[in-house]
């Protein structure tokens, strides 16, 4: 995607190092950093210096190679392994990844690991864009439908999307999961809106969603969370598109905390209400979402007691607005049970939310 007018990806490798976008400093500067060690890798993910399923993913596969790359003796192979699989528990992504190296470390000579794993990063990377693209493509023809049942309606040329958190390229390697077919649509010319919820704690929409769309010249409004409700009721929404951190093989969707809430809402509302699920985000062995997968509580006191903004001064400055910051809690993920869900959009077309039509999709998961 565009950055500051050039071609650019949340993680590549360049001579041998490789470097990510360090997420926590935007919108308010873009920082590079590298990942030369395991430990950087790891600290990558979990403080959230890289976020969203795929680039977590690919920053575990990145991490592997670095790690192997400076020992590849077994046990600290078995070291990174864990380590890494430790360093956020909701994404299934991440272990997707870490598998994969793992497998594709089985009978490999010694010397020729690091090589193996950092081909097999590079090659993630391509795939996972490839797959982004292609969930824009099929999200697009969703929006294509809603713009010819505008057609002619005076005023009502405008299609209003709403997505919660990011889902952007932020989010992944490239193009992004529920923000992609946005940029599709965007870029054939289509008149299109974007709601942006906010997504308290980390403001991960207000922050990096609004930044990825004023870099691409998408038009969008940032709105409070509890906001959506209120314009679906005025019928200001015309479809939501949320990204996954894990989907189960039932269709139950685990995303950012508030998706849930926004799902009740366009349920209530008719509002279309589709998840854009890459097939690595699918959780194959699980069943019951609200059952089986882990959610991650992270730091309420850190993350929700106080927050940082950039002052008039243009200083960046940590404040809080409670009487005691201690006094929170921070459940970073929620779970949308597969009935309030009108599709899924994988890299291999729309689905909807249960078993056996995911299957269909994939039958080799059967």
């Amino acid at each position: 995607m565009r950055v500051n007018d050039q071609d650019m990806r949340t993680i590549w490798e360049r001579d041998g190092v490789v470097e990510i976008i360090d997420q926590r400093f935007l919108p308010h500067e873009l920082k590079i950093i590298a990942l030369e060690t395991l430990e950087d890798a790891r600290a990558a993910i979990a403080d959230m210096k890289v976020r969203g399923a795929p680039c977590i993913g690919a920053t575990a596969m990145y991490g592997m190679a670095v790690s192997v790359r400076n020992d590849s003796s077994d046990a600290a192979i078995k070291t990174a392994y864990e380590t890494l699989n430790a360093s956020r528990p909701t994404a299934v992504n991440l272990k997707w990844a870490i598998d994969e190296c793992m497998k594709a470390m089985d009978g490999v000579p010694e010397p020729e690991k690091a090589d193996i794993l950092f081909a097999m990063s590079a090659k993630n990377c391509d795939d996972d864009a490839q797959m982004c693209s292609n969930i824009g493509d099929y999200g697009k023809t969703l929006l294509d439908e809603i713009a010819k049942n505008k057609d002619g309606l005076e005023n009502e040329q405008v299609i209003n999307v709403l997505t919660h958190c990011n889902a952007g390229w932020m989010a992944t390697v490239d193009w992004g999961t529920a923000i992609s077919p946005i940029y599709k649509a965007f870029n054939a010319g289509m008149n299109v809106h974007v709601w942006v919820d906010e997504t308290r704690p980390r403001s991960q929409g207000a922050r990096l969603t609004a930044w990825e769309l004023e870099q691409h010249g998408v038009p969008y409004t940032v709105i409070t969370d509890n906001s959506g409700g209120h314009l679906m009721q005025h019928g200001l929404v015309d479809i939501c598109f949320v990204g996954t951190d894990r989907t189960t093989a039932t269709g139950d969707v685990c995303n950012k905390i508030g998706t849930y809430l926004k799902a009740l809402a366009a349920f209530d509302n008719n509002v279309p209400f589709y998840v854009c699920a890459p097939s690595n985000s699918i959780d194959w062995d699980m069943q019951d979402g609200l059952r089986e997968i882990p959610i991650e509580v992270r730091s309420g006191e850190q993350e929700v007691g106080w927050i940082t903004g950039r002052d008039e001064d243009g200083v960046i400055r940590r404040v809080t607005t409670m009487p005691d910051p201690a006094k929170t809690r921070n459940d970073a993920f929620d779970v949308t049970p597969r009935k309030y869900i009108t599709g899924l959009i994988t890299e291999r077309g729309i689905s909807a939310a249960n078993k056996a039509a995911l299957l269909a999709l994939f039958p080799e998961k059967a």
